[in-house]
């Protein structure tokens, strides 16, 4: 048992220090930890990595072992499937929210709970300025201000971090996650900003013979068009995918970052609960719980497919089969209807 403990936590530390190649740096890991050792503000002599790594406290746990088989599994598939190295860009990173008081860095995926995600990481981070995450507006939580991302480091300052924080991130179901992002986005009509940026040019390349209003407006995109735009080989080509249809993948980059815990939304309540827990804070910080049932199950995003042609759903699940293999998500049942 204890050997295999060491090559766990040895493993996992390898990865650590892989990650240094991909962003870089003129310093050796060694020189970055003696300039920037007194980053990391914990009050805590175990740090979060210790608290998931040495794993004494938490081997015989059902949630342990449920993480580790999530890590084990993306770290198989990452292998299958990369075939070569990249560098990390600072664009790569703006994703990466960070908690330097608990060694934290948080890769938030839009439409996975991210708005309480990044209330919680406000309370963290805030100094007692904030003490419960719904007392924060959802607005506030997406300023860029009220957060820091990795991308505002320095390259020995981010490499610390990639190697000495906990990382995590939060998953979803790759379809329902869609649904979410076009229900969200394009049918309701606060959303005037998505309406005239997305809807617009959706409606104008992929509606026959649309109304003036439409192509003004762009409030009544369909969903059929919606992934009719997402499929066209012009819309990556002009411009990236917006975070809130972006693979997860492309967002968090897990075959180059390797992630501590990876919480799905699935079961939210329990993974956050994890990290809390790892990082002490369980029983001061309580991530909100959601008061509604959740709408985009696999019934309702059933519904939003059944009309879409066969052709197109291969085309759409060929674009974000990376996330379904990587997160171990099956092909939903409905894609077989046709």
């Amino acid at each position: 048992m204890r050997k295999s403990k060491v090559m766990v936590l040895a493993g996992c530390l390898g990865s650590f220090i892989l990650v240094i190649f991909y962003f870089q740096s003129s310093l050796s890991p060694a020189a970055e930890e003696r300039i920037l050792g007194n980053i990391w503000h914990g009050k805590s002599r175990r740090t979060p990595l210790q608290a998931l790594y040495d794993s004494e406290q938490f081997e015989q746990s059902t949630v342990q072992m449920t993480h580790q088989r999530r890590r084990d599994l993306l770290d198989s598939v990452c292998k299958m499937y990369t075939r070569k190295r990249r560098v990390l860009t600072p664009d790569d990173l703006k994703h990466l929210i960070v908690d330097d008081t608990h060694g934290l860095l948080y890769c938030y995926v839009p439409k996975v709970a991210c708005t309480n995600w990044k209330r919680v990481m406000m309370v963290l981070t805030g100094q007692g300025k904030y003490r419960d995450p719904l007392q924060i507006p959802a607005h506030e939580a997406h300023i860029p201000a009220n957060l820091r991302t990795l991308s505002e480091f320095s390259t020995p300052e981010i490499n610390y971090r990639l190697r000495n924080y906990l990382k995590f991130v939060f998953v979803r179901e790759p379809f329902e996650r869609l649904v979410s992002a076009y229900r969200n986005k394009f049918t309701r009509q606060y959303n005037t900003a998505f309406h005239k940026r997305y809807g617009t040019k959706i409606i104008k390349r992929h509606r026959r013979n649309p109304t003036l209003k439409a192509l003004e407006n762009g409030d009544d995109v369909k969903f059929e068009e919606f992934l009719y735009y997402l499929v066209d080989p012009r819309t990556q080509h002009e411009e990236p995918f917006n975070e809130h249809w972006e693979r997860v993948h492309s967002l968090c980059h897990p075959c180059i970052i390797h992630y501590d815990v990876i919480g799905k939304y699935e079961t939210l309540a329990e993974d956050a609960n994890y990290v809390l827990q790892l990082i002490g804070a369980k029983g001061t910080v309580e991530f909100p719980s959601s008061s509604k049932t959740t709408i985009t199950t696999d019934d309702m995003a059933a519904k939003f497919f059944e009309n879409v042609n066969v052709f197109y759903q291969k085309r759409l699940f060929n674009l974000y089969k990376m996330d379904f293999l990587l997160f171990n998500y099956s092909v939903p049942s409905y894609l077989h209807k046709h």
